[in-house]
């Protein structure tokens, strides 16, 4: 068993226990919220961190809200012996139909994108999944243990059968158009995760099903080659509320909407920010007020201020700092009018987003672009390296001849 491996697995995390990074003597250590499912309360004494993000180009506030900016602060919490790994995972990208050029073109945006809000290639790796071959080698020895049964109750896999077959009746045409990439990539999820011996992992809610269907590729895995090789990972919880469509409150913010009013891009212009969100759809009672059920498109730009307003200093002995909730806000605008509410969440948002368009523009074209290609080289190299060390051990375990070196 690799040393990391069992150093982490005798070391497991309480679901009600605060994670903390190993830092230097001069910083305070710093909690981060954990939902394991083992009973020691001992911590580890690094963490390794893997999170993956989908190519999909100049990311909307939503990407950035509930995946990239947690990135960015995990980068700042961590340690000198923690690891962060983060990839763009092209290879899950094509589950759906992608056009060659544009694919290509997409990932380096989204690698720009992830350097433009703040990660540091010195801190973390950054890498596009397909320049890691082991992540897929892992995936096919998983799927030989996985439970079909388990993957067909996966809640993505059944959205997508359902929206192929409204009468829900998944006939021969329907099954011709569904593809197996779309059945067991949950695999290779778990496989990008596992290869990596990824203790922890950030997810926001739509993902969980996904983590726990890791574990359960661990526990298979183990039981049938009679090992503890593989370790399941803990789940870090992401504390940011989804991101709901500017023209329509009731869905998800994405890219995949016809009707660009629905979202902002990180790399929009202060003008463009402020009249998206002074057209943004609330209702006709033109007061503030929080109220989830009643008035979500008022909500959704509550909970968009208290993200992202800069939080006052808390007074606790760690000089940590708390943002306010949206309910806060609410209160504080009180007797306000929904253009009052929009101007200050318009005011908030122009400041998060702040000097990102203008140094993702210059990273696209730093050094002719070879700056880019540089950077998840790098990267690359470094995440084949640790992949490999995993994959070395379980070749041994499976019966496969070792790849010499």
């Amino acid at each position: 068993m690799l040393p990391a491996a069992r150093a982490c697995c005798r070391r497991r995390l309480t679901a009600s226990a605060a994670r903390s990074f190993a830092a230097p003597a001069h910083r305070h250590r710093q909690a981060f919220s954990s939902a394991g499912d083992d009973s020691s309360n001992r911590q580890p004494d690094h963490a390794v961190i893997f999170s993956g993000i989908q190519p999909t180009g100049v990311p909307h506030l939503g990407n950035y809200l509930g995946a990239m900016r947690q990135w960015r602060d995990l980068q700042s919490r961590a340690g000198p012996a923690d690891k962060l790994i983060f990839s763009i995972v092209d290879l899950h990208a094509i589950t759906m139909p992608q056009d060659p050029e544009a694919l290509r073109y997409r990932r380096r945006e989204m690698l720009a994108a992830l350097l433009a809000i703040g990660l540091n290639p010195e801190k973390c790796t950054l890498f596009y999944q397909s320049s890691v071959m082991q992540h897929t080698e892992l995936m096919w020895i998983l799927s030989c243990t996985a439970s079909m049964g388990y993957l067909s109750r996966m809640t993505q896999y059944k959205d997508k059968v359902m929206a192929a077959n409204q009468a829900g009746d998944l006939g021969e045409a329907v099954s011709a158009r569904l593809k197996l990439g779309l059945f067991s990539y949950p695999v290779l999820q778990a496989a990008d995760i596992l290869v990596h011996r990824a203790t922890h992992v950030p997810v926001g809610e739509d993902q969980r099903q996904h983590l726990e269907f890791a574990r359960e590729c661990v526990t298979n895995f183990n039981n049938a080659y009679s090992t503890d090789l593989l370790v399941s990972p803990e789940t870090i919880t992401t504390p940011a509320s989804r991101v709901m469509a500017l023209n329509n409150p009731l869905k998800k913010m994405s890219k995949s909407s016809p009707n660009e009013r629905s979202r902002i891009l990180i790399t929009a212009t202060p003008q463009e920010i402020e009249k998206r969100i002074m057209s943004a759809v609330t209702d006709s009672l033109n007061e503030v007020t929080y109220e989830p059920l009643d008035r979500p498109g008022v909500v959704n730009l509550l909970e968009l201020i208290a993200q992202c307003e800069r939080p006052s200093p808390a007074i606790t002995n760690t000089r940590t700092r708390t943002r306010k909730t949206a309910e806060d806000i609410a209160d504080e605008l009180r007797g306000a009018t929904l253009g009052d509410l929009k101007t200050r969440c318009a005011r908030a948002v122009k400041a998060e987003l702040e000097g990102v368009r203008e140094r993702f523009a210059e990273l696209l074209v730093r050094h002719g672009g070879k700056y880019l290609d540089d950077v998840e080289a790098a990267g690359a190299e470094v995440a084949r390296r640790n992949a490999e060390e995993t994959m070395r051990a379980v070749r041994d375990v499976v019966g496969f001849a070792t790849m010499r070196r």
